[in-house]
């Protein structure tokens, strides 16, 4: 396996001299292609701050981020741009759907804004709602669809375009337990047919528990790798209350 992501010795600073704000401090870490990797933290530790510097929505003080052996701490803003539109995918808790659109156009506005073709744009949304189990909903609005739903049409949305990396920015935060479970059985499914490859910033430790890897941040810096291994979804899921302990918060209040 090839790395899709690689942080290199990443720093993030905020402010002036005066009132300097450290929120990354010299995070290096790497994501192979096909793993899904979860990101967590208490609040305030840094795991948003580096979301943001790996999607470009934010740029490093120090180092470098590789993705698909690309430097994007290197790239001026249209190549940033261009970037981000080819390679990356995005998953919102807030969906951030277009509501005048319908679940097939919301999938599609990535692949219409190129001018694929019209055959090519349906064959893609078929196969992604199929993949994520929401042929059903194609036709309706986002008004008429439940919050599970909609976040798997994002999810669509985001996977549309083959992207090397996706990244989920608490996916599950605003879905009851059960819409929660079907998408990131959803995301499981992806990695595992489609070989996406998944970066998602967690609270939730049973959403964590779906990764195959996690990363625990703590005052800007990796605390902690666990990964999965062999264990059962019980057993990772006991050891990463474990880590969330010794990062000194609950489970609910870890964000």
């Amino acid at each position: 396996m090839s790395s899709i992501l690689q942080a290199q010795n990443v720093e993030k600073y905020y402010g002036n001299k005066g009132n300097l704000t450290r929120a990354l401090a010299g995070v290096s870490f790497s994501v192979e292609e096909g793993e899904y990797v979860g990101v967590m933290g208490a609040s305030g530790s840094g795991k948003t701050t580096l979301l943001n510097c790996i999607s470009t929505i934010d740029t490093v003080t120090a180092g470098h981020i590789h993705i698909d052996g690309r430097d994007i701490t290197e790239m001026g803003r249209k190549s940033l741009a261009s970037f981000r539109r080819e390679k990356l995918g995005f998953i919102f808790q807030d969906f951030n759907l277009l509501d005048t659109l319908t679940a097939y156009e919301n999938i599609a506005l990535a692949l219409t804004i190129r001018k694929r073709p019209p055959r090519e744009i349906n064959a893609r949304v078929k196969e992604a709602a199929e993949m994520l189990g929401i042929s059903d909903v194609l036709r309706r609005y986002p008004y008429q669809m439940s919050g599970g739903q909609k976040q798997r049409v994002a999810g669509a949305r985001a996977l549309i375009t083959n992207p090397a990396l996706i990244l989920a920015d608490e996916p599950t935060g605003a879905l009851d337990s059960k819409s929660a479970r079907a998408l990131l059985e959803s995301f499981r499914r992806l990695v595992r047919e489609k070989k996406a490859t998944i970066l998602m910033v967690t609270h939730d430790a049973f959403a964590a528990g779906h990764c195959d890897r996690i990363l625990f941040i703590r005052d800007g810096r990796l605390f902690h790798q666990l990964p999965r291994g062999r264990d059962t979804g019980k057993q990772f899921f006991d050891k990463i209350i474990e880590v969330v302990s010794l990062l000194g918060g609950e489970t609910n209040d870890v964000n």
